[in-house]
């Protein structure tokens, strides 16, 4: 039974993205809590910028509104609609076994909010709220690596230094005897990679000849450089969404002759690999554990205050978006 059975209705504020490249805070009530239900007061939020870039710009197809839903979703593409999934914030209401307890849930950008118990995940000791908003780019990086398969001794290149980019080659730096490159037009990109055990480079520096490339600058560009990194029948991964936009992939060239594959992996589904012995929270559980470590804390280089979403939505998605990665937003206390 839930230890909170009060009828007192809360006020919410929540952003909305009304139309392509406008988003607004509006208020919302909500309901009573029912049974075996959770209200989350919000801490923190992060913004995933290449998906929520493509939301706020009205860049999500129509065949794919449908799965690119996020699972708290209210309203449709291209709006109004009430998008995200990164959200850390503490239990003030609901089972003894949940309440106070700092959790992690894929609830949009609001301040307070009500879910089934089940959707929370309780942060691990040593995670402190203000990194966990990490939590969903790094499940995308375990499932990457997941599906790509790396072997101890690869040479691995990541081509796209954002947030997730780096944690794909953190992850994978810790594979034994081989080597990382991320690969990046930004070399400010190269202090952060060395601090995560990678190493760096310049599209037209980098180390040829890779075992595996992963590609996550969502840039056409980008694309291209990590086919021409590739060496003979290695796997070029790519978890760049692109939404809308068309995209030239150079299938020319040593395409063919050097036997390469270009393969997708995608958040939604466990890698198959693994999706017989994984569910989506053990992943989640996964990525959570793995955020005690403090140097996570450089790719957050970026908060604002709940009451900035909206500019600062705008500002990450415009034509000359900030050199900003993981962007965290801060929530005020409880009234």
């Amino acid at each position: 039974m839930s230890l909170v059975a009060d009828a007192s209705l809360v006020t919410a504020q929540a952003c909305w993205v009304v139309a392509p490249g406008q988003a607004e805070i509006r208020s919302e009530t909500l309901p009573a809590l029912a049974e075996g239900e959770v209200r989350v007061r919000t801490l923190h939020t992060g913004v995933s910028r290449g998906t929520e870039g493509l939301v706020f710009r009205g860049e999500v197809p129509a065949s794919e509104a449908q799965r690119m839903r996020a699972p708290f979703q209210a309203g449709e593409f291209p709006g109004p609609v009430k998008y995200g999934y990164v959200n850390v914030g503490v239990v003030e209401a609901g089972p003894p076994e949940l309440l106070g307890r700092t959790v992690f849930s894929l609830f949009p950008h609001q301040t307070v909010f009500q879910v089934p118990g089940s959707a929370v995940v309780p942060l691990p000791p040593g995670v402190p709220a203000p990194r966990a908003v990490l939590a969903a780019h790094l499940e995308t990086a375990i499932n990457a690596l997941w599906d790509a398969n790396p072997s101890p001794g690869h040479h691995i290149a990541v081509v796209g230094g954002g947030t997730l980019g780096l944690l794909v080659a953190w992850l994978a730096a810790r594979l034994p005897e081989g080597t990382v490159q991320v690969v990046d037009t930004n070399p400010s990109r190269a202090g952060i990679a060395a601090a995560l055990g990678a190493g760096f480079a310049l599209p037209e520096q980098a180390q040829p000849q890779a075992d595996l490339v992963i590609h996550t600058s969502a840039q056409a560009a980008g694309l291209a450089t990590a086919l021409g990194l590739a060496a003979f029948e290695a796997t070029v991964l790519e978890l760049s969404w692109y939404g809308s936009r068309p995209v030239s992939v150079p299938l020319g060239g040593a395409f063919h002759s050097q036997r390469l594959t270009l393969k997708s992996s995608q958040v939604g589904h466990v890698a198959a690999r693994q999706r017989d012995r994984w569910s989506h929270r053990q992943r989640l559980e996964l990525a959570l554990s793995l955020l005690t470590e403090p140097v996570l804390d450089q790719l957050i280089t970026d908060t604002a205050p709940f009451a900035e979403l909206p500019r600062v939505l705008a500002r990450l998605a415009g034509p000359d978006a900030p050199d900003t990665l993981c962007q965290r937003i801060d929530y005020p206390p409880p009234p």
